[in-house]
């Protein structure tokens, strides 16, 4: 069933009244007629099941049926920072990640990034993002769509590290070196409520510098098993662990 996300919190009416963009997609693109349903999501996290009852030529009224009771987020708050990868490896990062459930993402310059970006290619290419996990959202049937934000500094992101439960960082040389007790350590202290920041290199890694840099922040360095995992591979490994552990398991 299609799901919309609203700009606005949940407050009991007796319609709920959709425009613009929302609007287009239910009678445009979905030809939908009064007395279908979809879900409407607000921006609090709380999910209706709404019946449409009028449609105009400019907007479409639903009432509430019910409101959906199965929690979809997950139990903590997993935000994955991504030194700028090539391509369109973010985009990728950003849908399938939305998929698994993350809650935000985060784009920086690391000093292997290869890609630049100014402030009018980077404004335009966290609106392509944004899209992409709005769209993700509704596909997976989140009750949030995840934020998305492309700073234009590495420190930026370091200076954020308070803000967070635990702060890891996905480091190649402590896979090849067999660490491989941190990310476990990690996991099994998580508890509901807390959140995560999940940091992943760019294609060349991070520097020497970058890592001392994350540690004297408070960081901790994770292998993740005996396998070099590639950028785009790297956080969806680790959304994966977490549901598991918080989701399956406990």
């Amino acid at each position: 069933m299609q799901r919309y996300f609203l700009k606005e919190p949940y407050e009991p009416k007796e319609y709920y009244e959709i425009k613009d963009e929302n609007y287009h997609h239910i009678v445009r693109v979905m030809r939908m007629s009064v007395g279908e349903r979809n879900f409407l999501v607000f921006n609090d996290g709380i999910a209706i099941l709404a019946e449409i009852i009028t449609i105009s030529e400019e907007s479409v009224e639903l009432k509430e049926i019910s409101k959906e009771s199965m929690e979809k987020e997950m139990p903590v708050q997993v935000t994955v920072a991504c030194g700028f990868p090539k391509g369109d490896k973010l985009e990728w990062i950003v849908q399938k990640g939305t998929e698994l459930g993350a809650h935000q993402f985060i784009g920086f310059p690391a000093k292997t990034s290869v890609v630049k970006w100014d402030h009018k290619k980077r404004e335009n290419k966290a609106k392509r993002l944004q899209k992409i996990a709005t769209e993700a959202a509704e596909q997976s049937h989140r009750q949030i769509v995840p934020q998305v934000h492309l700073f234009d500094k590495e420190q930026a992101l370091i200076d954020g590290f308070p803000k967070y439960s635990q702060v890891i960082v996905a480091y190649e040389e402590s896979a090849k070196q067999g660490e491989k007790g941190n990310f476990a350590k990690v996991l099994t202290a998580l508890g509901t409520g807390d959140n995560v920041l999940v940091i992943v290199g760019p294609e060349g890694g991070f520097s020497e510098a970058e890592i001392t840099d994350f540690q004297n922040a408070g960081a901790i360095l994770c292998g993740l098993g005996p396998r070099i995992l590639r950028a785009e591979t790297a956080p969806l490994y680790v959304l994966s662990a977490i549901s598991y552990q918080l989701e399956l398991v406990k």
